[in-house]
């Protein structure tokens, strides 16, 4: 089969479409042909760079939200046959250690992430463990569903995390993004009142069309007193930051109410903030990580709710597989409103 493949750290240009052997399924395992798998900031244009301290072996295939059509089951596997469409969820658990076993197998002290830990999606096959296959509802395209796998489960949790309701007030920073655009549906799906940041005036609207009633462009306008006006003085209740601008952190804390929550997963805006402790503590804030929080039922939801039209996903184009690096240079300008995917059967 023909995969991008990473055997240094550094620009686009280290993927390298080779030919490598074609995984065959083992007991318990599928394996899926992969039809969509999507660009993300962190989980793979940082750990391309760098491995953005996940503990990454090289040679690594990316991707982290594959999804596709199964070519061939292993010994056991009666869920799934071939033909099936599939979505993968991405943690991938031992299921074999003491914790698993248990039935907690959500803390999998051996789990790993798909094209992080693992190899993943940025390939023409992928062989992953059956009970990481979710079945497609009909009416979704791959390239929905792979945006939908990667984004909508977390959002979920964040929500949870967040302990958002309906009538808090809530700040989605990157609004427009793959993340951000599902925290802005997720949250008003909630009921709550909803304040899309963004860094353009096009991506501040992208937030508004998702369902966010208020909207700031961070780069031009102060967000602490946009926040202040928008909110009557009182701030915001949860604070949804998957960027880690070293500018737009401290604005965000310092627009945030008494008792406020800060979700966060993902830095790619640096990632290295300042932090007033004094106000964090003196407003009695919470600063909370949300990586790894979802769950195989967070998924199942999404794609039902994908499938009945009550949530939308952002696609700015898709592209071939083997153009991955011109991808990623296209995310990287940010050029695009909305997620790239790529497919590897272009």
């Amino acid at each position: 089969m023909k995969a991008m493949v990473i055997r240094e750290f550094g620009g686009p240009e280290v993927m390298q479409w080779e030919e490598v052997p074609t995984p065959v399924p083992g007991a318990g395992q599928v394996l899926v042909q992969v039809r969509a798998v999507s660009v993300n900031r962190v989980l793979d244009m940082e750990v391309r760079q760098h491995g953005g301290n996940y503990g990454v072996a090289l040679p690594l295939v990316l991707g982290n939200d594959p999804c596709g059509v199964v070519a061939e089951v292993g010994s056991g596997v009666e869920k799934f046959k071939p033909g099936d469409p599939v979505t993968v969820f991405r943690s991938i658990r031992c299921l074999d250690c003491p914790v698993c076993r248990s039935g907690n197998s959500e803390r999998c002290p051996n789990s790993k992430m798909l094209g992080v830990q693992t190899w993943g999606g940025y390939a023409e096959y992928l062989c992953v463990p059956a009970a990481n296959c979710v079945p497609v509802p009909d009416g979704l395209s791959f390239a929905q569903v792979s945006i939908i796998t990667r984004h909508f489960p977390l959002a979920f949790a964040e929500a949870s995390i967040g302990k958002l309701e309906k009538g808090c007030w809530t700040l989605v920073l990157g609004a427009a993004g793959g993340l951000g655009s599902c925290l802005v549906q997720v949250a008003n799906s909630i009921g709550a009142k909803i304040i899309a940041g963004a860094g353009a005036d096009d991506r501040v609207q992208a937030g508004l069309d998702l369902g966010a009633q208020y909207g700031v462009n961070y780069r031009r306008d102060d967000l602490e007193t946009e926040v202040g006006r928008i909110t009557d003085g009182y701030g915001v209740d949860v604070v949804f930051d998957n960027i880690g601008d070293p500018v737009i952190f401290p604005k965000a804390i310092s627009s945030m109410a008494k008792g406020g929550r800060l979700v966060t997963v993902g830095a790619h805006g640096g990632g290295l903030v300042t932090l007033d402790v004094r106000i964090l503590y003196q407003n009695r804030l919470q600063v909370l990580s949300g990586l790894g929080a979802e769950e195989v039922d967070d998924l199942v939801t999404a794609l039902r709710l994908g499938a009945e039209g009550k949530i939308q996903v952002l696609i700015d184009q898709v592209m071939p597989l083997r153009e991955a690096a011109v991808a990623h240079d296209l995310v990287a300008r940010n050029d695009s409103v909305g997620k790239v995917v790529l497919d590897p059967t272009a």
